[in-house]
């Protein structure tokens, strides 16, 4: 920021990834004094950024937006390529190089729809942290040669996005039952289970932000809802 504007400015985005990964639909926000106008803020950094980022797009927000505490929903997506060698695409997916079973794919991913605790597909944690989260669209869909998983929650402990990827290859290549999504979500003893593979970052891509009409900050949420503020 300070090579842009000349300020050391805290930039806060909307949602963490794990390095290797991508963003499509990143959002942050910060504060500035200089006088530039909203709209050309895009161009400004677009100036100084690597040719790999670009801001899309820039606009003034209200005092109380927060990039990450007011989102709604984040939706990921993670590809997996299932034909052989392409060098054009494996930046951003896992080649796996054989056909999966997309139809037990789909059925272990209805049962990590809704509220469940996701400490079994987090990186393992230390401690007894939160690992509570709603997700409201777990879907898979075979395109071409390669087999697309879109994850569409409220927030993702870290690491979860990638170990679902995980868990559900497994199943598709029959290393693992579809049941055994309940089973690890379920089970009070997590430590003796076989926790999912965990897939590389590069397949992984955040595809978008969502805030909803009225802005609300899920840090002034209700106590049982607070689970929601931290993300992958």
């Amino acid at each position: 920021m300070r090579q842009a504007s000349g300020e050391d400015c805290e930039v806060v985005g909307a949602s963490r990834t794990d390095s290797g990964a991508h963003a499509r639909g990143q959002v942050c926000h910060f504060d500035s004094a200089r006088g530039i106008p909203a709209d050309r803020w895009a161009e400004v950094l677009n100036r100084v950024l690597p040719r790999d980022v670009r801001v899309l797009e820039s606009r003034r927000v209200p005092e109380l937006f927060h990039s990450r505490f007011c989102a709604r929903w984040r939706h990921y997506r993670y590809r997996i390529l299932t034909g052989g060698p392409d060098p054009f695409r494996e930046r951003w997916a896992f080649r796996f190089g054989r056909p999966l079973d997309v139809d037990a794919m789909r059925r272990a991913a209805a049962d990590l729809v809704g509220e469940h605790d996701f400490r079994a597909f987090s990186e393992e944690l230390k401690g007894e942290g939160n690992t509570v989260r709603t997700l409201f669209r777990v879907e898979v869909a075979p395109v071409r040669d390669e087999v697309r998983v879109d994850v569409v929650g409220t927030a993702f402990v870290k690491g979860m996005m990638r170990r679902i990827a995980g868990f559900l290859l497994e199943v598709g290549k029959g290393q693992r039952p579809p049941a055994h999504a309940g089973i690890l979500l379920s089970s009070g003893d997590r430590e003796r289970l076989t926790w999912p593979l965990v897939l590389p970052a590069r397949g992984l891509t955040l595809m978008r932000v969502s805030y909803g009409r009225h802005l609300r900050d899920v840090r002034l949420a209700a106590p049982q809802q607070q689970h929601s503020i931290e993300t992958d």
